[in-house]
C-alpha cells in the first residue's frame, strides 16, 4: 500500500518526506536509548535469568531462551530509535541510512553493557553482594571461549541487532510484520512443547513430536524451518484476510451479527469442550489453574474494569469462598462439620461472601482513588490474618488450616477433585461461562452504565442523579460473588486450604491479569489470564515454562510498567475504554485538522463537521 492509498474508513496517510541524512542523528537521544538498554542487558545478566534460561533450548544446539532474552534487546532498540510519531502536521521521513546508523550505533551502545560485564566480572569478584555474579555467567557470556572473545563477540552482536533492527525500518509493513511473526512463532512454539507434544499425544501422532522437538527440548532445525515457514505464509496472507473477516463481522447487525456472534461462541466452546479430551494430565492441570484465574479476573474486572475502583485485597473474597466451602464439606472442619454437598454449600458461599463484600465495602466506599486502593489492601490482609489467628483456630484450624476436603459429587455421577484435573477444568469452564455471561449482561445494563459513568468521571455521574454510593457496592458485592465461585471451586480441588494460600501477592497478580489483558473487556481478561497464568504460572502454580518460576514476578513487574507506559488499554482493551484513555490525543489530532476550532464559552471544544 502506498503513502497515498486509503482503507476504507481510515484516515489518509501523510505525504512521505524525504529520507534523512544519516549523519543527522540525535545523537543525545541515541545515547539515551542506547545507555537505558545497556542497563537493561546488565540487570538480565545479573538477575541470573540467561543462566537459568539457558537450559531451555529453542533451536535445538543454535539458540537458547536464555541468549534470545539478552539478544534480541539491540534488535528492539536498533528498531525503536527509528520510529517516528505520526502526527498531523509533522512530517513522516521515509526510511534510509538514517535508521540504519542509529540502529547499528544503538544496538551496540546496548551490547557494550555486556561487554563490560564481561570485563568486569573477568578482574573481579564481588559475590558477596550480587550472588549471580559467578563464573557460570562469564562462560555464558563468553561462549566459553574467553574474556576478549567475549567482549568483542557481544559488540558485534549489538550492532549487527541493530542493524537488522534498523533495517526492519525500510521494510514494506508487510513484510516487516512477516519476519516479526517468523520469529515470534519459532520461540512461542519451543515455549509450548509440552502442550504441543501432549496435544500430538493425545491424537496418536508421537513421530511427529519426536521429528519436531529434541529429545532434551527444543525444536528442531527441520521443525524450526517448518514452523517459520507456516508462521510467514499465514502472516503474509492471513492478515488481510482475517481484518477483513474482523471488519465484515463488526458491519453486521441485528440477526446477522446475532448468528455470526453465536457461532463464534459455539466454535470456541467446542473446542474448550475437545482439547481437554486429547491432552494428558498435566496439561488439563495447567487448563484447570488458567480456568481459576480467569473466574478471578472475571470478578475483580467488574470492580476494576467496569467501576474503576482499585481494589488491591481482592484475595480476601478468593478466601472466604474457600474457608466457606471448606468448613461446609469437610468432615474435618474443627467446630462446624455440616458436610453438606458442594453444590448446596455453594449457596451459603454466595450469601456469605455477599455479606463480607458489603461489610468490607460499606465503610470504604466513600472514599476515592488511592486511599480506597490502601483501605482494601489492609482488608485483604486482615482477613488473612484472621483465618491465622489463634483466637478463630476453634473455627478454621488456624495455621494448621482445614484438610481433608471431599470433591464435588456431580449428581452422584462422578467425583471432581484434584485427582481428575480435567473434571476441575470442565466444573471452572461452567462458572467461567455463567461469570462471562453475567459480566455480558451487566456489561450492557443500566447498572453497567453506571458502573463506568462512575469509573469516567465519578463527580460527573453523581452530579447526573447516579446514586454512586450504591453503585459501587453493588460491584464490590457482584466482584466478590465471581471471586467466592474460584474460591469454592479451589478449596475442593486442593483438598485443603491454609491461610499462606491466599497472601496479597495472589491481588496483585490478578491485577496484573486484569491491566495485560485489558481493563473492561471480557475477552481481553481471558487472553491476559491465558497468556500470563499458563506460560508463567500463578503465585504458587506452575506454567509451561518451569524456568520461569524464579522470575515470574520480575517479568510480572517488567510487563505492568511496559503496559502502563506502552499500551495501558491492555492487550485486548474494549472500545469504550481505549476512547478514554486515548481521548486527549484524539482531541490534539482534531484540532490539527481543523476539526475543532473554537471554544463555545463553557470550556467545550465545538467541531466544524459535526459531532460523533
Amino acid at each position: 500500500m502506498t503513502a497515498t492509498e486509503m482503507r476504507p474508513g481510515a484516515a489518509p496517510e501523510p505525504e512521505l518526506a524525504p529520507p534523512r541524512r544519516a549523519l543527522d542523528q540525535n545523537w543525545r537521544r541515541l545515547a539515551r536509548m542506547g545507555a537505558v538498554a545497556a542497563f537493561v542487558e546488565v540487570f538480565i545478566a545479573l538477575s541470573g535469568m540467561p543462566v537459568r534460561l539457558d537450559e531451555r533450548p529453542v533451536i535445538v544446539s543454535i539458540l537458547s531462551l536464555g541468549y534470545v532474552f539478552i539478544g534480541a534487546i539491540p534488535i528492539v532498540v536498533g528498531n525503536r530509535i527509528g520510529r517516528q510519531v505520526r502526527r498531523e502536521g509533522v512530517p513522516v521521513h521515509k526510511a534510509g541510512g538514517y535508521e540504519l546508523l542509529a540502529g547499528t550505533l544503538a544496538g551496540a551502545v546496548a551490547a557494550a553493557g555486556l561487554s563490560v560485564l564481561v570485563a568486569l566480572l573477568t578482574h573481579f569478584d564481588i559475590r558477596e553482594p550480587l550472588v549471580n555474579w559467578s563464573p557460570q555467567l562469564l562462560d555464558l557470556l563468553s561462549f566459553n571461549r574467553g574474556p576478549v572473545f567475549g567482549v568483542l563477540i557481544w559488540l558485534g552482536i549489538g550492532a549487527v541487532g541493530g542493524f537488522i533492527g534498523g533495517g526492519l525500518r525500510l521494510l514494506p509493513a508487510r513484510w516487516r510484520r512477516t519476519l516479526v511473526t517468523m520469529a515470534a512463532t519459532v520461540v512461542l512454539i519451543s515455549i509450548l512443547e509440552q502442550l504441543v507434544a501432549d496435544l500430538v499425544s493425545g491424537v496418536r501422532l508421537e513421530p511427529v513430536a519426536d521429528w519436531f522437538y529434541g529429545r532434551r527440548g527444543g525444536l528442531t532445525h527441520s521443525g524450526a524451518g517448518v514452523t517459520a515457514a507456516i508462521a510467514g505464509v499465514a502472516a503474509f496472507f492471513g492478515r488481510g484476510r482475517l481484518k477483513a473477516a474482523r471488519a465484515h463481522v463488526q458491519s453486521l447487525e441485528g440477526p446477522a451479527r446475532t448468528r455470526a456472534t453465536s457461532l463464534m461462541i459455539l466454535l470456541t466452546a467446542a473446542i474448550l469442550i475437545v482439547v481437554p479430551l486429547l491432552v494428558g494430565s498435566l496439561t488439563n492441570e495447567l487448563l484447570a489453574n488458567v480456568g481459576l484465574f480467569v473466574l478471578l479476573a472475571l470478578g475483580l474486572n467488574i470492580v476494576v474494569g467496569l467501576a474503576g475502583i482499585l481494589d488491591l485485597g481482592y484475595v480476601a473474597f478468593f478466601a472466604v469462598g474457600s474457608y466457606t466451602a471448606a468448613v461446609l464439606t469437610a468432615a474435618t472442619s474443627p467446630r462446624i462439620n455440616p458436610e453438606f454437598p458442594w453444590f448446596v454449600a455453594l449457596i451459603f458461599v454466595v450469601v456469605v461472601t455477599g455479606l463480607v463484600g458489603l461489610f468490607i465495602g460499606a465503610p470504604v466506599i466513600r472514599m476515592r482513588g488511592d486511599y480506597l486502593a490502601i483501605v482494601t489492601l489492609g482488608f485483604g490482609e486482615i482477613i488473612r490474618l484472621l483465618f491465622l489467628s489463634d483466637w478463630l483456630s476453634g473455627w478454621f484450624g488456624g495455621a494448621q488450616g482445614i484438610t481433608a476436603i471431599g470433591g464435588v459429587e456431580i449428581f452422584g455421577l462422578t467425583t471432581v477433585d484434584g485427582t481428575n484435573p480435567r473434571g476441575v477444568f470442565y466444573l471452572v469452564l461452567v462458572f467461567c461461562a455463567i461469570a462471562i455471561y453475567v459480566s455480558w449482561r451487566l456489561e450492557r445494563s443500566r447498572l453497567g452504565r453506571a458502573w463506568m459513568a462512575v469509573r469516567e468521571d465519578e463527580t460527573v455521574a453523581e452530579a447526573m442523579g447516579i446514586n454512586t454510593v450504591n453503585v459501587k457496592l453493588l460491584a464490590f458485592v457482584v466482584g466478590a460473588v465471581l471471586g467466592s465461585f474460584s474460591g469454592a471451586i479451589f478449596a475442593n480441588k486442593v483438598g485443603s486450604v491454609f491461610p499462606s494460600s491466599f497472601l496479597i501477592l495472589v491481588s496483585m497478580v490478578i491485577l496484573v491479569v486484569v491491566i495485560f489483558g485489558g481493563m473492561g473487556s471480557i475477552v481481553g481478561v481471558i487472553a491476559g489470564a491465558a497468556l500470563l497464568i499458563g506460560v508463567l504460572g500463578g503465585p504458587k502454580q506452575p506454567g509451561l515454562l518451569a524456568e520461569f518460576s524464579e522470575f515470574k514476578l520480575l517479568i510480572y513487574g517488567a510487563l505492568l510498567v511496559w503496559m502502563m507506559l506502552a499500551r495501558p488499554e491492555g492487550l485486548i482493551p474494549s472500545a469504550r475504554r481505549t476512547r478514554e484513555l486515548h481521548q486527549e490525543e484524539f482531541l490534539q489530532d482534531a484540532w490539527l485538522r481543523g476539526e475543532v476550532d473554537t471554544d463555545d464559552g463553557n470550556g467545550d471544544a465545538q467541531g466544524t463537521e459535526g459531532r460523533s
